[in-house]
C-alpha cells in the first residue's frame, strides 16, 4: 500500500516539503525566510515594484486526475499564476502553495506536484516560501499566490490600449478549449494524454519570458494573457481601455491540430478560437510602427509565432469581426466564468 497522508500526518508532510525544497528548488537569497515560521519574509528592492497574484485549481472542475499525472499536475497549477506575472511584464520571485488534500492521497503524488511546482520555478530562480496545508473531505484543490516584481513604471496594463493600435497575439488560442472536448468524448478505455490538444489542456506553456521583454522595451500599449479566451479577454482589453476592437477572422491563427480536431468534432474551429480556453498566450496591443519590433523580440526568444488579428477602435465600434466576405459581425466577449450557469 502507498504511503499517504494519514500515514505521516500534516507535520511529518511538512517536513517532507521542507526537505524536497531545500534539495531541489531555488536557493533562497540572503535576508529571505521560507518554511518554519509564522510568515515568509523577503526584502524588495527599490525601484521596483511588487507584482502579486493567486489562482486556485479545484478537482473535477479544473482538472480531471484520471487524465493527468500529478507532476503535470503541479506544473499546469504554477503555470497559470507565472503567466499573469508575465501578463504584465513582471518576473517570478516567491510563490506560496496552499493544499486542500484527502487524507488518502498518496506522499508520492504530493512530492511529484512539487516537483511540477519547482521545474516551472526554477528557470526563473525563483522559489516556494511558504503556503498552507489543510484535510479536504472533497474534492483536492491546490491555492498558489505568487509573487513577482517589475522595474518601477514598466508594467503593461489591460487599461491602456488606444484607437488605432495594432492586436497582436501569440500561438494558437483555443487549442486547450478543444483538448478538453477530447478528454471529455474521451472513454474510459482511451489514453488522450499524449493528444497534442490534450496536452495543451493540461499542461499549458505560459509566455511570461516573452511578456517580460516586451515590457522592458516599451513597446506594447496594453497586454494581457489568454486564460478566459481569446474573445473575453480583449473583452477585458476593450472594457479597461475604453475602447472596441475590429478583428480580421482570416488572420486568426488556427494550428492543424484543432483543424483536424474540429473537423473530427463537426465544430467549427474558429468556435475554439474565439470562445472560452485554458490557453494561456498573450494578446498585445501596440503602435502599428512597433509590430515589428515586437515580433522580432518574440520571435528571437522563442518559435512561438506571432500574428496580427485586428486593430483597436473607438469604444463606440464594439468589438465586430471581419468574415471572409467582408461582412462585419458584432460579437459579444464571453470568456471562462466560474459560476455562470
Amino acid at each position: 500500500m502507498p504511503e499517504t497522508l494519514a500515514d505521516i500526518g500534516e507535520f511529518g508532510l511538512i517536513d517532507r516539503i521542507d526537505k524536497l525544497l531545500r534539495e531541489e528548488g531555488a536557493r533562497l537569497p540572503e535576508k529571505t525566510l521560507g518554511i518554519g515560521d509564522d510568515c515568509a519574509s523577503f526584502v524588495s528592492r527599490p525601484g521596483y515594484e511588487l507584482l502579486v497574484t493567486c489562482d486556485a485549481i479545484v478537482e473535477g472542475r479544473h482538472y480531471l486526475p484520471r487524465f493527468i499525472s500529478p507532476i503535470d499536475l503541479g506544473r499546469r497549477a504554477m503555470d497559470l499564476n507565472i503567466s499573469d506575472i508575465g501578463a504584465m511584464g513582471g518576473h517570478t520571485l516567491y510563490a506560496l502553495v496552499s493544499l486542500g488534500l484527502r487524507a488518502d492521497t498518496p506522499v508520492k503524488d504530493v512530492e511529484a506536484m512539487y516537483r511540477g511546482f519547482i521545474a516551472e520555478l526554477n528557470p526563473f530562480d525563483a522559489a516556494i516560501i511558504g503556503g498552507n496545508l489543510t484535510k479536504s473531505e472533497g474534492a483536492n484543490f491546490i491555492d498558489i499566490t505568487l509573487i513577482g516584481e517589475i522595474e518601477s513604471g514598466k508594467s503593461v496594463r489591460r487599461s491602456t490600449a488606444k484607437p488605432g493600435n495594432t492586436i497582436l497575439v501569440t500561438g494558437y488560442p483555443g487549442q486547450a478549449a478543444a483538448g478538453l472536448q477530447i478528454l471529455l468524448k474521451a472513454r474510459p478505455v482511451d489514453d488522450v494524454r499524449a493528444h497534442p490538444l490534450v496536452q495543451a489542456y493540461n499542461t499549458p506553456s505560459h509566455r511570461a519570458r516573452e511578456g517580460e521583454a516586451v515590457a522592458g522595451a516599451g513597446l506594447a500599449t496594453a497586454m494581457i494573457d489568454t486564460s478566459d479566451g481569446l474573445l473575453g479577454d480583449l473583452g477585458h482589453i476593450c472594457d479597461e481601455s475604453g475602447v472596441g476592437a475590429r478583428l480580421i477572422q482570416e488572420n486568426l491563427p488556427i494550428s492543424s491540430a484543432l483543424r483536424e480536431a474540429a473537423e473530427q468534432m463537426k465544430q467549427e474551429p474558429l468556435d475554439f478560437v474565439l470562445q472560452d480556453s485554458d490557453d494561456y498566450e498573450l494578446i498585445i496591443t501596440c503602435p502599428p510602427e512597433h509590430v515589428d519590433g515586437i515580433c522580432s523580440l518574440i520571435t528571437s526568444l522563442s518559435h512561438i509565432p506571432v500574428t496580427e488579428i485586428g486593430t483597436i477602435t473607438e469604444k463606440i465600434d464594439g468589438i465586430k469581426l471581419i468574415s471572409h466576405d467582408g461582412i462585419p459581425r458584432d460579437m459579444t466577449p464571453s470568456g471562462w466564468d466560474h459560476f455562470a450557469k
